[in-house]
């Protein structure tokens, strides 16, 4: 039987200046526990995330991709929905092009959060996608933890849509992925080789002190506290539902192509860090514009051919699940079509206006 998959969304709400405005709690109270809390059919939960100025989706576990398509696109209406009782708009911006000064959430846990980690916990007003693919068990997971990270970096480059920061041109195409790195557990991991391998790496760090909580391990790729799953987080929101579905399924090969390694008995790759971490900084720089470093060489090679490599690793799963030709349509469209943050880029080129590039996101956030 086929995964189930399922993806996190966090959006910015957006006033009618393009400016974040921290609303998301009120507009959740207008909304109603029927909003937030939908039936099987209706596209997930809705919820705040650490700041006011987010708001969080969630699909349901979902074995076909079509369903996930239409679930991801429900989960955008759903948050526009909520928005509209407070008159505010929903931008699938992995960052906020204007400056702005974040809100937490007034939980204990992230007040606590805001106060331990300093500018690092009131600038995090960053918007990522986070794919849920299930796993048999933690053995599982860990195996496949173990042998996905090399192709992490792609991902990030498919999904970068963060280019401004501050009211400025940041330079990268994920500048999302600079803000998050600067939290203590982020990015790349090493190989755990085991369930009890993982789970002492997580209760080292939180013996640290450093942290909260094990729910702080930020690693690009977990094993779900929640849910039994692994956790792809390296990924911004995507600007639009087709390229977020295309994450989805790249994921879920990424998965399976792992455990079908494992359950073959072929070894996991060696996993160095600092050559994880860097081609996950090259990705974040450029997305899809020039080149990524490839996992076979650790050396550039133009984007397409690297995302191409992606393709070719995971192809059999794809197949067997039925996504290869979904998964070669959507990608046309991105190639056509341009990544999140060239099209940022493009639309202020032809404005020169940080709210025409709010506008138009918030139109191809729900298009």
């Amino acid at each position: 039987m086929k995964r189930t998959m399922g993806i996190e969304e966090e959006f910015l709400l957006v006033g009618d200046d393009g400016r974040p405005v921290a609303r998301a709690s009120e507009a959740l109270d207008a909304s109603g526990v029927d909003l937030t809390r939908s039936p099987e059919t209706g596209g997930g939960a809705l919820e705040t995330e650490f700041m006011e100025e987010q708001l969080e989706t969630a699909t349901h576990p979902r074995h076909e991709l079509t369903d996930l398509a239409a679930e991801v696109r429900a989960g955008r209406q759903r948050a526009q929905a909520a928005a509209d009782r407070v008159g505010v708009r929903v931008a699938a911006l992995a960052t906020s092009p204007w400056p702005f000064e974040g809100t937490t959430v007034a939980r204990l846990r992230y007040l606590e959060a805001r106060a331990a980690f300093g500018l690092t916990a009131r600038e995090q007003l960053t918007s990522g996608c986070h794919v849920h693919v299930a796993v048999a068990d933690d053995a599982e997971g860990v195996a496949v933890l173990d042998r996905i990270g090399p192709w992490l970096s792609v991902l990030l480059a498919l999904s970068a849509n963060s280019p401004f920061w501050q009211g400025e041109d940041s330079g990268f195409a994920s500048y999302r992925s600079q803000v998050w790195a600067r939290w203590p557990t982020s990015g790349p991991a090493r190989s755990f080789g085991s369930p009890e391998g993982y789970r002492q790496a997580v209760d080292d760090l939180v013996a640290t002190g450093t942290i909260l909580d094990q729910n702080m391990v930020y690693f690009d790729a977990r094993l779900s506290s929640r849910y039994p799953t692994v956790e792809i987080r390296v990924a911004d929101v995507c600007l639009d539902a087709d390229t977020a579905t295309l994450l989805g399924a790249l994921a879920r090969g990424l998965v399976e192509t792992a455990a079908r390694e494992a359950s073959e008995g072929l070894a996991a790759p060696v996993l160095r860090p600092e050559l994880l971490r860097t081609a996950s900084w090259r990705a974040g720089r450029s997305g899809l514009s020039t080149e990524l470093l490839s996992p076979h060489t650790w050396q550039p090679a133009p984007a397409h051919d690297v995302v191409g490599q992606l393709v070719a690793h995971v192809r059999a799963a794809l197949a067997d699940d039925g996504d290869l030709d979904a998964v070669t349509e959507l990608l046309g469209r991105l190639w056509a079509g341009g990544g999140g943050a060239a099209r940022q880029r493009a639309w202020h080129a032809e404005s020169g206006d940080l709210r025409a590039v709010v506008d138009r996101a918030v139109e191809v956030t729900h298009a």
